[in-house]
């Protein structure tokens, strides 16, 4: 025999259950759905930055090139079978480093095909695929500057884009070494580039692959050097928003890039001047051919 609940129990056990069941409903309310939005305007917006090579760039006609971008394009062929939308469009929207996740807080893009490395501190506000591919900081001088390493560089002027976990890394490799060099704020990479070539700083910090990109695609390749030292470990991901269903969309396709062996296609077209991928980025693609 069940024992009658009292009056008052009931009553506030119904309001519990009402209280609960709306704080469910709002949430869910206010949770992303871009797969829902994607199928219904038959639309993705995708992101890109204008100087990021070989990653994602403005071509000489202006339209988006790279390697995460050839990425996108692909996961986006993927998503257009499996959501059934085979006239599915993408926006190609330009995004700089100051305005990369808010773009996608306020879903201005969906994906961020770039060179952003994937961060705790950036997963605070937004999500990533799984990786795909893996860089480390450097610097790049000029050919004639004598720079070999971190202890030359005191008082020199060191061009960084401001906000990016490159500019934290140079802090803290000069603070360890005792290296009091100036700092000289640049907002994207061909403006570091354009730094060096005009003298107005002695060494442009970034990615690795990025520098060697920028030295490789300018009129005088020859002039610009390598300075022998990493500073950081760069994990690459595609961000994108905070919602698991799209997150989980867009690695599938990821997985099948990296299964299918494509993804070494896309990385000879932009990084086969550099040899073979490493043991390590070869890990990373292993590891994230996830069966379906």
């Amino acid at each position: 025999m069940v024992a009658r609940m009292p009056a008052t129990t009931r009553k506030w056990a119904v309001l519990l259950l009402l209280a609960s069941a709306c704080a469910t409903a709002q949430k869910g309310a206010g949770s992303p759905d871009t797969i829902a939005r994607i199928k219904e305007t038959k639309n993705i917006k995708l992101g890109y930055r204008e100087s990021s090579l070989p990653f994602s760039f403005a071509g000489s006609d202006g339209s988006p090139k790279g390697y995460s971008v050839d990425l996108c394009t692909r996961i986006v062929a993927g998503l257009a079978k499996d959501l059934a939308v085979p006239d599915l469009r993408i926006q190609w929207v330009k995004v700089t480093p100051e305005t990369r996740i808010q773009a996608l807080i306020d879903n201005t893009i969906d994906l961020e095909c770039g060179s952003t490395s994937a961060t705790l501190s950036r997963q605070e506000q937004v999500d990533f695929s799984n990786l795909t591919f893996v860089d480390g900081a450097t610097l790049l001088s000029r050919d004639d500057s004598g720079l070999s390493g971190l202890s030359d560089l005191s008082g020199r002027r060191i061009a960084v884009i401001p906000g990016t976990t490159t500019e934290r890394l140079v802090r803290e490799a000069f603070a360890k070494a005792g290296v009091k060099a100036e700092i000289v704020p640049v907002k994207e990479h061909s403006e570091g580039l354009a730094a060096l070539r005009e003298h107005r700083a002695e060494a442009y910090a970034s990615d690795r692959a990025i520098l060697i990109g920028l030295a490789l695609t300018s009129s005088e390749p020859r002039r610009y050097a390598m300075i022998d030292r990493h500073l950081s470990y760069e994990p690459y991901g595609l961000m994108l928003r905070r919602d698991a269903s799209f997150r989980l969309a867009v690695n599938r396709q990821l997985s099948r890039i990296y299964r299918s062996g494509d993804i070494l296609e896309i990385y000879r077209q932009w990084f086969g001047q550099l040899g073979a991928p490493s043991d390590l980025l070869i890990a990373v693609y292993a590891l994230s051919a996830l069966p379906d």
